[in-house]
């Protein structure tokens, strides 16, 4: 047996040493700080440190339940993340479908180039570009209304109800090109012979997309959004807090600006064991939501993660 165990993990003893930085870098960055997590449960204080602060059981949980902020953040949260799936999730899979009909090779290639771009510009930049498109005085938005209009612009950025459009569509011009890559290689494994004989049978275009093209892309289309779903709960940080401004709190402010302005924010009292009760318990109903939504694509469909 172990000459067995030898043999077979021997044959391939350089991959599995290709291993070792990736494992090595999860246990010390993703379960060693795992024993960190008890500080949701204690009442923590920089002297006595982990282990030696008192046990406060489900006391910092209770804090957040009865607070205020807990259907403030929460709504905020689950509306934001909604309006981002039903708006921006068919966009990449639109785009790759558009792709996938054009034949010039060279507009496709440029095409692409252009729609990845914005992927790789910062977060900081795209909420300065932002800043300076909608400015009531000088940005496009505001010289166009004041033509228009011969008024001053509102603020979009001093508007509750303006907050979460602008997070959102920001955010789909920025990733939709990104995103389609994984459905642009999925369309390209469709094999030829499909195609030949949906021209034989007389079907047009937009209906080979609906028989041949969104049948393939259904798996990867299927995986991407249970991963979707099962990370609703855990929207982008930085975005919100560049956007974030005292006079749009009522709609910006998310689980994870909350989490950062009670544990680590400067200005005011700071406590990590509360913020610590927050952000465990988003990790557990993301975790809860990924598996009932594994689940509940696991029975309609044969496609699921595990």
């Amino acid at each position: 047996m172990i000459q067995g165990v030898q043999k077979k993990y021997g044959r391939y003893w350089q991959l599995y040493l290709f291993l070792i930085l990736p494992a090595a870098y999860s246990v010390i960055f993703a379960y060693i700080p795992m024993f960190g997590v008890q500080i949701a449960f204690k009442k923590y204080s920089i002297l006595g440190g982990i282990w030696g602060s008192p046990w406060a059981g489900l006391a910092n949980f209770r804090k957040f339940f009865n607070s205020y902020m807990f259907t403030r953040v929460i709504g905020n949260t689950l509306r934001i993340s909604f309006y981002d799936i039903l708006a921006g999730f068919p966009f990449p899979i639109i785009f790759a479908l558009c792709l996938n009909t054009i034949e010039n090779r060279r507009y496709k290639k440029v095409l692409q180039t252009i729609t990845y771009m914005p992927h790789f510009i910062s977060v900081v930049v795209v909420v300065g570009i932002l800043m300076q498109i909608f400015h009531p005085l000088n940005g496009i938005y505001g010289v166009l209304v004041k033509s228009l209009s011969g008024a001053t612009a509102p603020d979009l950025f001093g508007k509750p109800g303006a907050f979460p459009h602008l997070y959102v569509w920001s955010g789909i011009w920025q990733s939709f090109g990104w995103s389609s890559i994984i459905y642009v290689a999925s369309l390209t494994s469709v094999a030829e012979e499909l195609y030949e004989a949906a021209r034989v049978d007389g079907a047009s275009r937009f209906k080979m997309v609906l028989h041949v093209d969104l049948p393939a892309l259904a798996p990867t289309i299927t995986i991407l959004l249970i991963l979707r779903l099962g990370a609703i709960m855990s929207l982008g940080f930085e975005k919100a807090w560049l956007m974030q401004n005292s006079l749009n709190l009522r709609t910006s402010e998310l689980i994870s600006t909350y989490v950062y302005k009670q544990g680590l924010a400067a200005g005011g009292p700071t406590d990590f064991s509360y913020a610590a009760a927050i952000g465990l318990f988003n990790s557990a109903i993301n975790l809860l939501l990924i598996v009932l939504v594994n689940k509940t694509a696991n029975k309609l469909s044969e496609t699921s993660l595990w």
